[in-house]
């Protein structure tokens, strides 16, 4: 029907049109004038139909636009909508994730509290062992004493862990700030008994250093780094490895010529590998020490020192034993914020910014590295003190190497064997 409706219009208007000039043309008028009165009506009526037509269509186009805004604003509702609930959502992820990653750093931390413990608690038998009379076993004498078999049953597990090559190697990653990408690897040592129980380094430590077996845990750790360097070198991957050093290697007239030797072999890989020093250890050095450090720093190996009491460096010093690192725990080195005119300062240097520490070490070549980071939270004091690097649980634990990686990095047959000291004879 709406199809017909334009055609029925114009029809109508023609009538009404005939209608009104027959009337002319019957009240006497002439023709002319009749079919004058007939295109009038008729051009009023189309013009009238027009107009009428306008008004309708931008009505209907008005009321299209207002119902297209109206959907839109309900679009923009949801969308709004929508967007709310899905930032409460990740809120609610990131929260929950926080807070069992803090978790999981407490676990952590309080599995490493107690082995501290344990490594204090059999470092003090040690001394109290050291302290008692030695009971000499001669032969008809009384058998030696407990804390004394304890002593000698820990060494030749230490030994025999050596010799079997029960060490292995362990890497937790130092991430660059923001990017947290991995920069370099700290390596420790672990040793295992015959049962696979991992001794740390705290419980036998204090035991292989007085017997002289320190160098050979330091030799083989080279040794695996060394070759560890290498496996990443060929995938073209520029990362360093900490290195842990020990002043007993430092100075034994013994093992530092051979140690000396294999890195002059290696000295392609000084890039690479940083050795690293308790700051106590290298405050105490001795003549002999710091000589045979300079003599690895002419080969072109950097130091790092970590075990951090207290950030007052005598950084000229640093510089010249050619130390280019230091690592402080992030708790220490956020305990040293002091509000000083509302802007924080170090307590040991008040006219120097909290953000200007890390500008000032690096004045003298060295970096900071913050280590032992468990929150996010002291990721964000680090940035805002302008800390580059980062190490502790929060970007990975330290984790043991694959099985068939440590294979590739054994040293050959008989090379830990010539490195042991020879047995000390007891009385």
């Amino acid at each position: 029907m709406g199809r017909f409706t334009p055609a029925i219009l114009v029809l109508t208007y023609i009538l009404l049109s005939a209608s009104v000039a027959a009337m002319v043309w019957k009240g006497g008028s002439d023709g002319g004038a009749a079919i004058a009165v007939l295109a009038g009506v008729l051009g009023v009526c189309l013009s009238f139909h027009a107009y009428a037509s306008q008004q309708l269509a931008e009505r209907r186009i008005t009321r299209d636009v207002e119902n297209v805004r109206e959907a839109h604003r309900l679009m923009v509702d949801a969308i709004d909508s929508t967007q709310k609930d899905m930032i409460e959502l990740a809120d609610r992820v990131q929260n929950q994730r926080t807070s069992r990653s803090e978790e999981l750093t407490s676990e952590v931390k309080m599995l490493e509290d107690l082995v501290m413990k344990l490594g204090e608690s059999i470092e003090d038998r040690m001394n109290e062992w050291r302290a008692a009379p030695t009971v000499v076993p001669l032969h008809g004498s009384p058998a030696m004493n407990h804390k004394e078999a304890q002593a000698l049953a820990l060494i030749e597990t230490i030994r025999e862990a050596l010799i079997a090559n029960r060490v292995d190697l362990y890497l937790q990653p130092v991430v660059s700030l923001p990017q947290r990408k991995t920069i370099f690897y700290e390596s420790f040592s672990r040793l295992r008994d015959v049962s696979g129980r991992v001794l740390m380094p705290a419980e036998y430590l204090t035991v292989a250093d007085a017997e002289g077996l320190v160098p050979s845990i330091d030799n083989l750790l080279l040794f695996r780094c060394v070759q560890i360097v290498r496996r990443l070198a060929k995938q073209d991957r520029r990362i360093g490895i900490f290195c842990n050093i020990s002043l007993t290697s430092l100075r034994d007239e013994t093992f530092f010529p051979q140690f000396l030797e294999f890195l002059n072999e290696n000295r392609d890989l000084a890039g690479s590998l940083i050795f690293e020093l308790g700051q106590d250890a290298f405050a105490t050095r001795g003549s002999a020490e710091a000589r045979n450090m300079a003599k690895l720093a002419d080969l072109g190996f950097r130091f790092s020192i970590d075990k951090v009491t207290t950030i007052d460096f005598d950084l000229q010093d640093l510089h010249r034993s050619d130390v280019r690192y230091v690592k402080v725990g992030a708790n220490l080195l956020l305990e040293q914020l002091l509000e000083v005119g509302g802007k924080p300062a170090l307590k040991f240097l008040k006219d120097i910014h909290a953000g200007d520490y890390a500008g000032l070490l690096a004045r003298y070549g060295i970096e900071v590295i913050a280590e032992k980071v468990e929150s996010e939270r002291q990721v964000v004091d680090i940035l805002d003190i302008e800390i580059a690097y980062a190490q502790g649980h929060l970007f990975g634990e330290p984790r043991a190497i694959k099985e068939q990686v440590l294979a590739e990095t054994d040293p050959p047959a008989g090379f830990i064997k010539s490195t042991l000291p020879q047995t000390r004879r007891r009385a």
